[in-house]
Parts: structure tokens; sequence; C-alpha cells
């Protein structure tokens, strides 16, 4: 998960009910086999004092921030929401480094195209 972050922030007040998603996000970073994986990635922590609700705050490597309300959000939901936007990054960088333009855009009549090879079904084979 941390191979897609460059910052991941975390922040709750240690008395707050409502810190358990917190807590969790930091134990899944603090993971020997997440550390493993991105090294240069910061993980900071601020403890605060007053009722601010507990949030999580990542860097994507990329540049973007994304901030999640720890309150109402699990931690494995934002662990599952780094890692999708990691594939995406992923897919980007990978048609960046073969020269084709990004985002891909496939035109309309080729998304109903078949593929070579495959025949299409008729409605009638469907019900059988």
């Amino acid at each position: 998960m941390l191979k897609f972050l460059s910052k991941v922030r975390i922040e709750f007040n240690a008395l707050d009910p409502r810190t358990a998603s917190c807590l969790e996000f930091l134990a899944q970073c603090n993971a020997r086999k997440a550390k493993e994986s991105n090294p240069a990635c910061q993980v900071l922590v601020k403890r605060r004092t007053d009722d601010e609700p507990p949030k999580i705050a990542v860097t994507f490597v990329n540049g973007v921030e994304e901030v999640f309300d720890a309150t109402s959000t699990p931690a494995q939901n934002i662990r599952n929401m780094i890692l999708e936007k990691g594939q995406h990054l992923e897919t980007e960088q990978m048609f960046r480094e073969a020269g084709e333009s990004w985002p891909v855009l496939i035109p309309e009549e080729e998304i109903h195209q078949y593929a070579p090879g495959t025949k299409p079904r008729k409605a009638e084979e469907k019900k059988q």
C-alpha cells in the first residue's frame, strides 16, 4: 500500500473513542512489508488535544493529496481505496513510458465490437 504514497499523516486525539480506524491504519503502515515496499514514504502521527475528529491524509507519489474522515471510514476501506488508485497510477505510468497518451479514450463503436475469433451470441442461444 505504501508504494503508491509519498506521505501519510494521521491525526487523532488519544482520548477520543473514535480513533480505532486511525490506530488500525497506523499499524498497517508500520508493518514491515508495507515499510519495505516504499522506505521513502513518511508516516507522520499528530496527537491532538482538541475535539477535532480523527483524520487520515495521504499524499500519492504523483502529488495528489486525499483526506479521509477516520470516524466514518474503516481502515480497510481506506487501504482498498489507496490500492485502487495506486493501480490507476501504475497503469498511467505504463502508458506514459510507452509514449501513449493518457487517459486512453476508446471510441464508442470500438467498445461494442466483437473480439477477433469470437462469434456474437444470439438471444436464442442464450435462452438454451
